[in-house]
């Protein structure tokens, strides 16, 4: 798999700088078993305790030709500056300090919650990156769909329709992860990823009656910054139907249509080596080129093996070099793009 530049942090980076008194290093990898996004975006601190403020150039300088003994005017560019804020999310465990006790292995017994809170988590966040919508639930943050949602005006160029018009769609999203490009910046001053803290016993409250409980604490500040929208490509409407076919060769007819989407969507990035570009896709789209990667006849697609970034042997299947991704935060059930 390859590798992010040195100076592009991921979650799993951040985690091996932590100081060991939590379980950090082992949320991070629980991180990236579900929805593997987590595991390829770009980690940077924020320059602002509630976010990041990002300078985006929106016009170039005029230039001239010059004659001999004549004279040019001075121009400029112009910039704007866009506040990306960072959503908190929180949770909090509280168990019964003797049913905790019951199977004689307290420790194990808790580890099997967090996984569920950690799991939770991930799946939110995941989701968030996806689909957050601060006008729905202004405690989120600005997710990418809601920032490629029209065919027309804007960032129209980087929204490839896959044609479908039905209630079964879905989005193949590629995205090229750099700190000029796209990235999840935390707030300033704070911790990169999943904090989880052990509160120790405490007496809590139920209704007017107390009890004692074994409490954990969970915590994730996070935010998205699309610095140059240029670096993320959405196909939107993939018709999932033709990919869940009965019959394979449909299946791989239709993977076939979405490859060339695919293509097409690698040629509006101005530059891959800008960062590191992957495509985003739940199960049923990946099984369906999965499919096409084992039709002989298939040269672009490819299924790769190596060391992940936890030194774990991983195979994924590439299109022409850029790994896609299994992300279960993505939905057969989008609306149409249009």
């Amino acid at each position: 798999m390859a590798t992010l530049a040195a100076t592009n942090l991921t979650l799993a980076d951040w985690a091996k700088r932590l100081d060991p008194n939590g379980s950090i290093a082992v949320i991070a990898e629980l991180l990236s078993q579900t929805n593997e996004i987590l595991s390829d975006a770009v980690f940077r601190e924020g320059n602002l305790p509630t976010g990041h403020r990002v300078s985006i150039r929106t016009g170039l300088p005029s230039v001239y030709w010059r004659a001999l003994n004549q004279g040019i005017p001075s121009s400029k560019s112009t910039t704007a500056q866009v506040d990306e804020a960072c959503g908190i999310l929180e949770a909090r465990s509280e168990i019964d300090r003797d049913l905790a006790k019951l199977n004689g292995n307290t420790a194990e017994f808790r580890l099997s919650e967090d996984r569920a809170f950690i799991e939770a988590m991930n799946i939110t966040q995941a989701q968030t990156m996806f689909y957050g919508n601060p006008s729905l639930d202004p405690k989120q943050y600005l997710g990418l769909a809601p920032r490629y949602s029209s065919l027309s005006g804007g960032n129209a160029q980087n929204i490839i329709s896959a044609g479908g018009s039905n209630a079964d769609n879905t989005s193949i999203w590629l995205v090229v992860w750099g700190d000029q490009t796209i990235f999840c910046p935390f707030p300033k001053g704070s911790t990169a990823g999943l904090i989880q803290e052990d509160k120790g016993e405490q007496t809590i409250f139920d209704g007017s009656n107390r009890m004692e409980a074994l409490v954990s604490w969970y915590q994730w500040k996070n935010g998205l910054v699309v610095k140059d929208w240029r670096y993320a490509v959405r196909i939107p409407n993939i018709d999932v139907s033709d990919l869940i076919a009965a019959a394979n060769t449909q299946a791989i007819t239709a993977s076939t249509a979405i490859i060339k989407l695919m293509s097409r969507a690698l040629d509006r990035i101005p530059y891959a080596g800008m960062g590191r570009p992957c495509f985003y896709m739940n199960r049923t789209v990946h099984s369906g080129l999965k499919l096409a990667a084992l039709e002989k006849s298939n040269s672009v697609l490819a299924i790769e093996s190596g060391l992940d970034q936890f030194g774990r042997t991983h195979s994924w299947t590439s299109f022409l070099g850029v790994p896609l991704r299994k992300c279960d935060a993505l939905v057969n059930a989008e609306a149409v793009v249009s």
